[in-house]
Order: structure tokens, then C-alpha cells, then sequence
């Protein structure tokens, strides 16, 4: 898939306010400092284009990025808010929780998972609530250039061999990095395969509702 154009749309408190639209969703979620906006601007070719939604507060919203006025990356707030109040991690799940389990036109959540990091219950215990809640996600393993060869692969096989223990089959996998493109053209070849399916389709639409989100610290 050739991009030729991205650009940032807008910020959502919350998933009632996400524009009106009958295009694909694409959704970026991790931990702190995993690596999204670098990941986001990587795939786009755009150096600055997640960080125009990064000035005060739009951070802690659902933004959404135009791409070749087709289909939207939507980049998430992350989850896991040790320095935040209780109050404000309460917002933050139930914004995050209110996109992933209602948005129909989300096609896809690409959950980010540092590779530098042996497996974290945090990102274990959000990837079992998705796969609770019928939600089709991708696992992106980022930071790939930060470390040797053998020790991403590592980290990445313990990850694989965990999920494994209670999963019958894996998601999609895919690895990256921003620094020298890695992973790039996998992701949005994955992307352009997804997007010819039609809005809204799942193969389980049985989301439960009252399952809690354990993502959070």
C-alpha cells in the first residue's frame, strides 16, 4: 500500500463523539512510552503527523488520522496510568473501553508491545480482556533496533510461548521498528487486505459489555 496522504482529523473524549463515518478504523493502543506516535508516523512517512495531536490534553483522547481519504488510523490513549489520579484512570478505561467495544467502524486494534521487555501482566492481562471480548486485534512488537537480534526474538518467543498457554492460536504478529522502517510494509499490506472487507465486519459479535477491563494499575 502506497501512502499519499495522512493528516490529523480530530480529538474525541469519548466514542459518541468520533466523527460520523463509513471507512475502516485502524487503532493503535500500548503502554507508555511503547513507541506509538513513532510507529504511527513510520507507517505514514510523516516525521510530525501523530505529534500534532500531542499539545496538552489531546493526548488523553481518541485522535483520529485521515489516510489517502480512505480509512483512519485512530491512536488511542494508553493504558496502565500509575502517575494519574483514580479519577482520571477511570475516565481514561471507560473512553478506551467505550471505542474498542462500540466503535463499529474499528476494524482492527493493533495492541503495541515493547520488545525490550520480557512479558508484563499488564499486557497480558489487556490482551486476554480483548480476546474475552471477541475484539480482533494484532500484537506489534516495537523498539526492534534498540537491542540484538537474538534478544528481541527473545522476548517476543516468551511473549508468544505465554499467550500460547491459555490461547489456542495466536493473533497476528507483527515485528518493527520506527528507526529503520522495519515492519512497515507487512503492517499496511495487513492494513489493505483488512480494509477490503466490509465496515463493521466481525467474525464475533458477542462483546461483552460487563467483562472489566484489567488494564490498569
Amino acid at each position: 500500500m502506497i501512502i499519499n496522504s495522512a493528516r490529523f482529523s480530530v480529538s474525541s473524549p469519548k466514542v459518541e463523539k468520533c466523527p460520523p463515518s463509513d471507512l475502516h478504523e485502524f487503532a493503535f493502543i500500548g503502554r507508555s512510552n511503547v513507541g506509538k506516535s513513532s510507529l504511527i508516523n513510520m507507517l505514514t512517512g510523516h516525521s510530525r503527523l501523530a505529534k500534532t495531536s500531542a499539545t496538552p490534553g489531546k493526548t488523553l483522547l481518541i485522535n483520529h488520522f485521515l489516510i489517502n481519504d480512505s480509512w483512519y488510523i485512530v491512536d488511542l490513549p494508553g493504558y496502565g496510568y500509575a502517575r494519574r489520579g483514580q479519577e482520571q484512570r477511570d475516565a481514561l478505561q471507560k473512553m478506551i473501553e467505550g471505542y474498542i467495544l462500540h466503535r463499529e467502524q474499528m476494524t482492527c486494534l493493533f495492541l503495541l508491545i515493547d520488545s525490550r521487555h520480557e512479558p508484563m501482566k499488564i499486557d497480558m492481562d489487556f490482551m486476554n480482556w480483548l480476546g474475552e471480548n471477541g475484539v480482533p486485534f494484532a500484537l506489534v512488537f516495537t523498539k526492534l533496533d534498540k537491542q540484538s537480534k537474538s534478544a528481541g526474538n527473545r522476548n517476543v518467543k516468551l511473549y508468544i510461548d505465554k499467550i500460547l498457554e491459555t490461547w489456542e492460536e495466536l493473533p497476528p504478529v507483527f515485528m518493527t521498528s520506527s528507526a529503520d522502517g522495519r515492519g512497515r510494509e507487512e503492517l499496511l499490506d495487513y492494513i489493505e487486505q483488512l480494509s477490503k472487507l466490509p465496515v463493521g465486519y466481525s467474525d464475533d459479535d458477542t462483546a461483552d459489555d460487563d467483562t472489566q477491563n484489567p488494564a490498569e494499575e
